[in-house]
């Protein structure tokens, strides 16, 4: 996509050649681009139109309905945020005071979309034209250019003395290669000045790698993970004025079925979540170590979320559980306990791991499916289930960990 390539999509004739490319996008590309073409579509435009066809329909997943009047690019979309992430970050900054925002390095503007439909004016800044302007125009199409504004710039050359909030997302892979960049010193805007932002604006938010490390993390700043259905999907530093505690956990998904009441859907306070239906907050200090016992009858698998904002031991505490190993991030528990934050499996067997041992008791209860998940171990999971040479009609859960250091395989069944 380049500028002459977008703005023929914004004229009648590519609006007509976008709508036409919907209807044939999702099928074979020979077959949709031959459609076009002999619908008399120019084949620069009919190529433009079907690529952002094809992209809009990907994006639903990201961003809803919304998705059908953007203008997207490949490393845009995979760099963008959810939309119900988007959203709910946008809502915090909104109860918070927020009312001016800067989103510095607002790519296609996902996020800028999301506070401006929060009532917030964003003023975006983007190095790259061709996505400064797919940023404004997104604005246009969504109805918010009134209060989503782009400019086409250097985001370390922006007055921040204008806002009152700023949103930072810097570019985390090379442009051209769209390689990851590892170095916090090399990403764009460089990490320095990002981290720099909490000293110069009370409400800043810095969105940052899942994996990054926790030692980069700016002192008194709130480290949030956020995972979506059971992907981690992002991390965010909550600074100045917005940070509450030092780290969050939060897990977005269906409530599936948790009455008001369960246990761990109580107080934020006591490191419980809290909030709305689908959105569930755990906190604490990320520094608190669980708890070591034996095995117990049920096993917890933490949501990823809660491993890497160090939350474990936080879980532990309202599920009553213990790990087997210090270093991994099961627990185990006397009782299952409703919870978002974990899967439960019930632990019928645990064994020191010998794979003829582990053959020979599938065998005996006729199990001919197994899931394998491992935390700790060096296994690989589809040579095991080689390996296993499974014949049955039972399923089976095995977990692949260390118990008090030694290699150890869990069967278990899931937990209802």
């Amino acid at each position: 996509m380049d500028l002459d390539q977008l703005a023929a999509l914004r004229t009648p004739e590519g609006s007509a050649a976008l709508d036409a490319a919907a209807r044939v996008a999702g099928g074979d590309p020979l077959t949709a681009a031959a459609a076009l073409r002999s619908a008399g579509l120019p084949a620069g435009l009919a190529s433009a139109a079907l690529t952002q066809a094809e992209l809009r329909r990907r994006a639903v997943g990201k961003f809803g309905p919304a998705a059908a009047r953007m203008f997207l690019t490949r490393p845009g979309l995979e760099q963008a945020t959810r939309g119900v992430v988007a959203a709910r970050r946008a809502d915090r900054l909104r109860a918070a005071g927020v009312r001016t925002l800067a989103d510095l390095g607002c790519g296609l503007g996902t996020d800028a979309l999301a506070a401006a439909r929060a009532g917030i004016r964003v003023y975006g800044v983007e190095a790259d034209p061709v996505t400064a302007a797919m940023a404004a125009a997104n604005a246009e199409a969504t109805g918010l250019a009134e209060l989503f504004t782009v400019e086409c710039g250097d985001a370390t050359a922006f007055d921040v003395g204008r806002v009152d909030g700023v949103f930072c997302d810097p570019a985390r892979r090379r442009a051209g290669t769209g390689r990851r960049i590892f170095d916090p010193n090399a990403y764009s805007p460089p990490w320095d000045f990002v981290v720099g932002l909490a000293e110069r604006v009370p409400y800043t938010v810095v969105k940052v790698a899942p994996g990054i490390d926790h030692a980069l993390v700016p002192a008194g700043a709130e480290a949030e993970w956020v995972s979506v259905d059971g992907d981690l999907v992002e991390a965010a530093l909550w600074c100045g004025e917005l940070a509450r505690v030092p780290r969050r956990a939060t897990v977005l998904r269906g409530r599936a079925g948790l009455p008001a009441d369960a246990p761990g859907v109580a107080a934020e306070a006591s490191g419980r979540p809290t909030g709305p239906d689908g959105c569930h907050q755990l906190t604490g200090s990320g520094v608190t170590e669980a708890a070591v016992g034996p095995p117990r009858r049920f096993l917890y698998d933490p949501d990823p979320a809660v491993v890497r904002a160090h939350l474990v031991a936080e879980l532990a505490d309202v599920l009553g559980a213990t790990l087997a190993d210090p270093s991994i991030a099961y627990l185990y528990a006397d009782a299952p306990t409703p919870t978002p934050f974990a899967r439960c499996l019930e632990v019928t067997d645990v064994l020191p791991f010998s794979l003829k041992r582990l053959r020979s008791l599938l065998r005996e209860r006729q199990v001919g499916r197994v899931e394998i998940l491992k935390r700790g171990s060096a296994l690989e999971p589809e040579k095991l289930r080689r390996d296993l040479r499974l014949a049955g009609d039972e399923p089976a859960s095995l977990v692949l960990t260390r118990v008090a250091g030694a290699p150890t395989v869990l069967v278990c069944r899931p937990v209802g």
